[in-house]
């Protein structure tokens, strides 16, 4: 791969300290806390004022408090390195340096955005998404930049927007198609944005942002963002024409600065629709009224916001055949909505889990736990907005997981006589560990024998393994409600 060396890391990094890894995770230290001090600071005098005065808002961005608390940002979020090498812990350890380098060249205007590096991800439903990993210093950048134009046109989107924005998510946004369905409005129009990401026209998307921002300057800096050249994984280097980076900071405010007009026209034709970036649908009475929306949507997405709608992906159905942020809604009879896992998420889950309780694993069954622990633990955080008819499931893949980790127990333990002795070990009787160790079945099957499930229970796995059920009734206990709903305009379980 030819190497590519971004301009602006010239002169950030000139004097960039070497060292060994002691020393790295002492600048960490002393530049994190260089970077609390001066965020704090800037707070306490009140130096920013977010939105206030837009031919200045280059000036806002450039404040060190404000600075200060992106880099903060970008390195709760970790990430990867981008085309220069540079981690997210050497930028922050040389944030005394950099934060003043970076404040002159961007108020000189030489700062110029670095490469940004394609990697390719695979997408649920087939086929590879591109994702964009800016430069730290550019991460940093854009969610300096991020911070101060969020607040200028926040007030400004629509209400049924609920996608990368303060106060607002998943829960909200199935909260307002619950109401929808139980208005009656019990068909979907799912609407699919092909390479919406790639496809962002940037004259139109300046335009737009030009109605808010009259500072030139910061209007400049974002169109270099945007141009900046793409290195694939083959070390070529594109030119961009069109399109944001997915995966900098700023490309969701983007999205939505760009999508706005749809959701307004949306309105001004008076449809109920719910948006989560590029992913949105809208709810009509009938079939009919879905197929006539449908085609006038197209058009005007393709004609006036020069996008592109994937027809094969797009469709009008019933709620509980729509997959929209990885639920189905199940609108009953009686007015009530239940929220379930959609197809595509239980796929999904039945693949992981597969990879996370391989038969062949030939680490400790505790490592095993701890590995699927960690994806368990986010993946219900997300998920436990289902109701308690959807959540029904989850038990029957806890009792699945536990098959699978003591398939792996069984194989591991290889010969028939190891196998006995282990479980014999284990507290099984001699007969009963005989008849699961030399029985004449596969490995599957033996992991479901009596001797097997007395050896390693349902109360032993309780003790290690993340139940998806048990995480589900406590979040939807009466204690854990007490505070916020977790889906507002949904009844709790009782």
């Amino acid at each position: 791969m030819r190497r590519v060396e971004p301009r602006q890391q010239h002169f950030v990094f000139a004097d960039s300290p070497q060292g060994g890894e002691d020393d790295r995770e002492s600048g960490v230290s002393d530049g994190r806390s260089f970077l609390l001090h001066t965020a704090k600071a800037g707070k306490t005098t009140g130096s920013t004022a977010p939105g206030e005065g837009r031919g200045l808002l280059l000036d806002e961005v450039m404040q060190p408090s404000n600075l200060a608390e992106a880099l903060l940002h970008v390195a709760r979020n970790r990430g990867a390195a981008g085309v220069d090498g540079r981690s997210v812990e050497e930028v922050v350890a040389d944030a005394h340096r950099l934060l003043p380098t970076l404040r002159r060249a961007l108020r000189s205007g030489q700062y110029r955005p670095g490469d940004v590096r394609r990697v390719w991800i695979p997408k649920p439903g087939g086929g590879q998404r591109g994702l964009g990993i800016p430069n730290v210093v550019d991460r940093w950048v854009q969610q300096a930049v991020h911070q101060v134009l969020g607040p200028v046109f926040e007030s400004t989107f629509h209400s049924s927007s609920h996608g990368f924005r303060p106060h607002r998510g998943a829960h909200t946004a199935l909260a307002e198609a619950k109401g929808y369905l139980v208005e009656g409005r019990t068909w979907v129009v799912s609407l699919d944005l092909s390479e919406f990401f790639d496809r962002v026209n940037h004259q139109r998307l300046l335009a737009r942002l030009s109605h808010r921002v009259s500072d030139g300057r910061l209007l400049r800096l974002v169109h270099q963002m945007l141009k900046a050249k793409v290195v694939l994984p083959d070390g070529t280097r594109v030119v961009t024409e069109q399109g944001t980076p997915q995966g900098g900071p700023l490309s969701p405010l983007l999205s939505n600065v760009v999508l706005d007009e749809l959701d307004w026209e949306l309105a001004r034709r008076g449809l109920c629709f719910v948006r989560y970036g590029d992913d949105f649908n809208v709810y009509v009475r009938s079939e009919r009224a879905g197929r006539r929306v449908m085609v006038s949507l197209t058009r005007f997405i393709e004609k006036r916001l020069r996008l592109k709608v994937n027809a094969s992906k797009s469709h009008v159905a019933p709620p509980e055949e729509v997959h929209f942020l990885g639920f189905s809604l199940h609108a009953k009879a009686d007015g009530q909505v239940e929220v379930h896992l959609s197809k595509r998420s239980r796929d999904r889950l039945d693949r992981r889990v597969r990879e996370l309780t391989p038969r062949n694993w030939g680490a400790s069954i505790e490592d095993c736990i701890a590995q699927a622990n960690r994806y368990l633990q986010g993946w219900v955080g997300y998920f436990r907005l289902c109701t308690e008819e959807g959540a029904t499931v989850f038990g029957r893949y806890d009792a699945h997981i536990r098959r699978r980790m003591r398939a792996i127990i069984v194989r591991q333990r290889g010969r028939p006589r190891y196998l006995y002795r282990h479980l014999v070990k284990r507290g099984v009787s001699r007969k009963t560990a005989a008849r699961v160790a030399w029985r004449s079945c596969g490995i599957w099957k033996k992991s479901n024998l009596p001797g097997v499930t007395r050896a390693y229970g349902n109360a032993w796995f309780h003790e290690r393994l993340l139940s998806l059920r048990t995480s589900w009734q406590e979040a939807h206990s009466p204690v854990a409600a007490s505070g916020q709903a977790l889906l507002p305009g949904f009844e709790m379980p009782t």
